[in-house]
């Protein structure tokens, strides 16, 4: 299965699958770029058939002639054939004229598309939803990209370079010679008709599956490497580069067994085409030597006929390379075609207006959601309303709905019914970047960026400047193992923060937190990751944060949570208890209390 169709909602990765999509669909998604250069494309097509037709189809004939000329028994003047050299000359010239002024304005149009091509799929990528990213390998998608990249520009290549011209040649010199010699055009015609016929079919019916199960084993190993490269930590906690090496040689067996399947029907279709190709050439052979004597045709006109058999040949004989090309760009432009056409399932609204946040209210009114796949709603039928610069704690089992009430929020799905308001304003009415911009975010596992500590913490608010980042890093005490770093805030951090600690990379996010100073505050755990003393420093940095903010906390550990406003205690979806920890802690038979002695070690300390 590519990348785009498990968006898509297809199944199945049999080796030989179904291509998704055709030539038509490539064209059409090409032909939106294209489109937006009228006047390149138009001098584009003037290059690509006036100059081939002077040459090709002109060319032979003014040779003919100088020959007819140059062996005429009754003169031996050098006029006449020389006027034939020289047109011959001029056509010559016009077609590297427009050949090259083609190709400096034709490599201009393919690196402007390839750029807008590529920027689009990212976007278009970016876009879509957390699931979406959650059930793809990232490496398999960075390659889709970077690959269907390449492949547009292949498919361009065949199209002007090759097909293009090689069209309008052949249907000038099949007219050409069928204008002259009728028996010989009807033999070129035949001869086009049947080579493309077969070459079409070969690489379309015969070569295309087993090319296409090459680039989906293609894009297998780019998910496997970006998999096992990923979790390298784990790798070698498990000793288990052997493993991953067994495991990977699997993955190369695969495209290795692919390949040769593709690239053997390759070699066989080329076969194909050379005993077709011999077939002519000896049958053009035959028939101008024929027409030479019975006086039919001159000397000049053989070297019309063989001539134009060359052309016809040296076209005609790459044509199966070409289909091969076109389809083989097809099949890697795929994924990427399908990005474009895969419904991004969270959209701004059409006239969605920025948020204004200044309070921080949430209120859930009546909201039903139920994620994809999934039988049972998460909630059905839900309301509840945070009030503006409360802190609010939501604990309960996994799966209970925690933290799905923060991406609900956050607006990273959309609700089947019902509503969700921030400020009495319906998210849905409003953009996304706004919204997530007054949310700020600290997980539990932070999201780090293979880039410098500054821009990392800067992430939260760009154009933040140094001393705003400085002041976050010491708030959230990590400016004092910043600045033991040899760079300091300038130390790349690694891949995902592979160089930085748990605790250090959890210090961080807290500093993004910081500077984004949002009015409404998420924190996942964010202290989960931390030693004791410094969960200690910490828990003043963050109390200090949410000092005037609409916090929530989702805690498992419930002894970080006592000092909050209110605690939601969420169980299959809905809040079965609502109250402060004092209030809660007071209920025998409430279910925060149960889990409160079960983390207290089955008892309650003495006074509570």
């Amino acid at each position: 299965m590519t990348v785009a169709e498990a968006q898509l909602g297809l199944q199945g990765d049999e080796p030989e699958r179904k291509q998704t999509i055709t030539f038509t669909d490539a064209f059409a998604f090409g032909w939106r770029y294209w489109r937006r250069h009228p006047w390149a494309i138009a001098f584009l097509l003037v290059c690509a058939t006036v100059g081939p037709v002077l040459l090709d189809v002109l060319g032979p004939l003014f040779t003919g002639y100088m020959v007819d000329a140059l062996t005429d028994g009754e003169a031996r003047a050098l006029g006449e054939p020389l006027l034939w050299l020289g047109l011959y000359l001029v056509t010559a010239g016009i077609y590297v004229t427009l050949k090259h002024a083609g190709d400096f304005v034709w490599i201009r149009l393919a690196a402007d598309v390839m750029h807008r091509l590529t920027q689009d799929g990212f976007r278009r990528v970016q876009s879509y939803s957390t699931d979406w990213h959650a059930n793809n390998f990232a490496g398999s998608t960075v390659r889709s990209l970077t690959r269907g990249m390449w492949a547009f520009d292949q498919f361009g290549d065949v199209l002007y370079v090759n097909m293009i011209p090689m069209t309008t040649v052949l249907t000038g010199v099949a007219i050409a010679l069928t204008v002259r010699f009728p028996l010989v055009g009807a033999l070129a015609i035949a001869f086009i008709i049947l080579f493309g016929a077969v070459s079409i079919w070969m690489a379309t019916v015969w070569a295309k599956p087993a090319i296409t199960e090459t680039n989906t084993a293609d894009t297998a190993i780019g998910g496997a490497l970006a998999d096992s490269v990923g979790s390298n930590a784990a790798v070698k906690a498990f000793a288990a580069e052997d493993r991953e090496e067994d495991r990977f040689r699997g993955v190369m067996v695969r495209w290795r067994d692919s390949a040769w399947r593709a690239w053997g029907r390759m070699v066989t279709t080329s076969a194909v085409q050379g005993v077709l190709w011999i077939g002519f050439k000896l049958a053009v052979l035959a028939l101008a030597l024929w027409l030479w004597s019975t006086g039919e045709a001159t000397a000049g006109d053989v070297v019309y006929i063989l001539i134009n058999h060359y052309i016809i040949g040296g076209y005609i004989r790459d044509v199966g390379q070409h289909i091969r090309m076109l389809q083989q760009s097809i099949s890697e432009l795929e994924d990427v075609v399908l990005f474009a056409r895969a419904p991004v399932e969270v959209e701004d609204v059409p006239g969605a207006k920025a948020l204004q946040a200044s309070r921080g209210e949430i209120a859930f009114d009546r909201v039903t959601f139920r994620y994809s796949g999934q039988s049972k709603a998460t909630y059905e039928d839900f309301s509840i309303t945070l009030d503006a610069g409360q802190k609010v704690a939501l604990v309960g089992p996994s799966g209970s709905g925690k933290s799905t009430f923060v991406k609900l929020a956050q607006r990273l799905y959309d609700l089947q019914s019902g509503r969700i308001l921030i400020d009495g304003q319906d998210i849905v009415t409003v953009t996304q970047t706004s919204l997530r911009r007054a949310i700020a975010l600290v997980p539990q596992e932070p999201a780090l960026f293979h880039r410098s500590l500054a821009d990392n913490i800067a992430y939260g608010r760009p154009g933040a400047d140094r001393q705003m980042i400085v002041d976050a890093a010491r708030r959230a005490h990590a400016d004092e193992f910043i600045r033991r770093l040899p760079d300091g805030y300038d130390t790349l951090v690694g891949e995902r923060g592979v160089k930085l600690s748990g605790g250090e990379r959890q210090r961080v996010a807290i500093a993004r937190a910081i500077v984004a100073d949002a009015p409404i505050l998420i924190l996942d755990e964010a202290t989960s990751a931390l030693d004791s003393e410094s969960e200690a420093l910490i828990q003043d940095a963050l109390a200090e944060l949410m000092r005037g903010r609409t916090a929530i906390v989702i805690a498992h550990r419930l002894s970080t949570i006592r000092d909050v406003d209110r605690i939601l205690v969420f169980d299959g979806g809905r809040v079965v208890e609502d109250g402060t920890h004092d209030a809660l802690i007071a209920n025998p038979a409430g279910q925060y209390r149960k889990l409160y002695e079960i983390q207290a070690g089955g008892f309650l300390m003495a006074g509570e």
